[in-house]
C-alpha cells in the first residue's frame, strides 16, 4: 500500500492508497486512535458495494459503527441536510468521543466533513472517497463545506481527517462520466504544478480511462502528492494554496448557474479551465502550442471544453462576484504561465472573463 504524508504537525496525517484497501480499514482506524463509536456516512447506492465491507472491518476491529445514509446529488450539500443529520447523530449516541467516516464522492466527504466539524464543536473525521475527483482532490486539505444557493461551498471551515484511505478499485463501479469528470483535476494538477504528470496523462490516457489499475495508482498518488505539497505550505489558502483554484472561478459559477445539476463539478472546471487559458493565452503567458495542448488533453479525456451557447456569461460573472475568492473587492484569479507553473493574479478585468467565455 503506498502512503502520502500530509506534514501539518500535528494536524498531520497520511492518505493510503491500495487496491483492496476498504477491508483493511478496522485495522488502519484502530492505529490511529479513532473513537470506537463511529457514523458511516454514505450514499444509498454505495451501501451494498462498499459500506457493509466498511462496516464489518470496523466491527472486526471493535468499533461500533452506525450508519448514515446521505441523498445522492449535489443540491443535498446543503444547511438543511446538516441540520437533518445532527439529528439523526444525536439519536444514533454520538457525542464529542465519536467520529464521522465518510464513504463516497466529494458531496459526501464535504457534507460529512463540514458536519464532523461543527458537530459538538468538532469531531475527528475519516475520508475514504469512492470517486476519482475526491480521490485525487476533495479529500485532501481539510476544506469542508455546504453550498448557499448564490454560491458553491461558500459556508464551511478547515477541519483536516484523521487519515484518508483511497481503494483504486472502487473505481470499477464509477460511471464513465464521473471518472472522466475527475480527471479534469489530475489534468489541473499537472497544469498548475506538475508538467511531468500533465505528461504521464497526455501519453497514458487510454490506459488510465480503461482502468489500468497499476498506472490509476500512480496516477492517484502523484496527484495526492502534488495536492499535500500545496497544502502543506498553505493550510488556510491565504496565498499559494489558491493555486488549487485553476479553472474554479468560472467553473463553480457555471455550476450555481445551472442549479448545480447540469454539469458534474470535474465538467465545469474544466470549461472554467479553458476560460482561464484563454485569458492567460491573451496575456502572452502561455503560448497557443501549450493551449491548444490543455484544450486537446481536455477533449480527448472526454470534457466540455465550450462554455455553452445557452448560458448568459452575464450571469456568471454576477455569481462570480459572490466567489471566496473576492477579496476587498478584487478577484484573485489564477492564470497559468505555460504547462507545469500557475501564478495568483488580482487585476483580470470583468471584461476579460466575459470575452474568455465568449470565446
Amino acid at each position: 500500500m503506498r502512503e502520502v504524508r500530509v506534514d501539518l504537525g500535528d494536524r498531520g496525517y497520511a492518505v493510503y492508497i491500495g487496491r483492496g484497501s476498504l477491508g483493511e480499514i478496522g485495522g488502519i482506524a484502530l492505529r490511529h486512535g479513532l473513537p470506537k463509536r463511529a457514523g458511516l456516512f454514505t450514499n444509498p447506492e454505495l451501501v451494498d458495494p462498499y459500506a457493509e465491507r466498511v462496516l464489518n472491518s470496523l466491527r472486526d476491529a471493535g468499533f461500533d459503527p452506525w450508519l448514515c445514509l446521505i441523498p445522492s446529488g449535489d443540491e443535498h450539500k446543503s444547511l438543511e441536510e446538516a441540520s437533518r443529520i445532527y439529528g439523526e447523530m444525536l439519536e444514533n449516541r454520538m457525542d464529542r468521543k465519536s467520529a464521522v467516516i465518510a464513504l463516497g464522492g466529494g458531496m459526501v466527504g464535504d457534507l460529512a466533513g463540514f458536519v464532523a466539524a461543527t458537530y459538538m464543536r468538532g469531531i475527528p473525521f475519516v475520508q475514504v472517497p469512492t470517486t476519482l475527483l475526491a480521490q485525487v482532490d476533495a479529500s485532501i486539505g481539510g476544506k469542508v463545506a455546504v453550498n448557499h444557493p448564490k454560491a458553491k461551498n461558500l459556508i464551511g471551515a478547515f477541519h483536516q481527517p484523521r487519515f484518508v484511505l483511497i481503494d483504486p478499485e472502487t473505481l470499477k463501479t464509477l460511471p464513465e462520466r464521473d471518472l472522466k469528470a475527475g480527471m479534469a483535476e489530475v489534468i489541473k494538477h499537472g497544469l498548475i504544478m506538475d508538467r511531468e504528470l500533465f505528461e504521464m496523462v497526455e501519453s497514458e490516457l487510454e490506459g488510465i480511462l480503461s482502468l489500468d489499475m497499476p498506472l490509476l495508482e500512480e496516477v492517484i498518488a502523484r496527484s495526492c502528492a502534488d495536492k499535500a505539497r500545496v497544502v502543506e505550505r498553505d493550510e488556510k489558502e491565504s496565498g499559494l494554496r489558491a493555486i488549487l483554484n485553476y479553472g474554479h472561478t468560472v467553473g463553480h459559477a457555471i455550476e450555481a448557474a445551472t442549479g448545480y445539476e447540469r454539469f458534474r463539478h470535474g465538467e465545469a472546471v474544466s470549461i472554467g479551465m479553458v476560460c482561464a487559458g484563454r485569458i492567460s493565452l491573451r496575456r502572452g503567458m502561455m503560448t497557443e502550442g501549450e493551449f491548444a495542448r490543455m484544450r486537446e488533453l481536455l477533449e480527448r479525456t472526454g470534457l466540455p471544453v465550450d462554455f455553452p451557447d445557452d448560458l448568459d456569461p452575464h450571469l456568471v460573472l454576477k455569481l462570480i462576484r459572490h466567489d471566496k475568492k473576492v477579496k476587498a473587492g478584487r478577484l484573485n484569479f489564477i492564470l497559468l504561465e505555460g504547462i507545469g507553473r500557475a501564478r495568483i493574479v488580482d487585476d483580470v478585468s470583468e471584461e476579460e472573463i466575459l470575452e474568455s467565455m465568449r470565446g
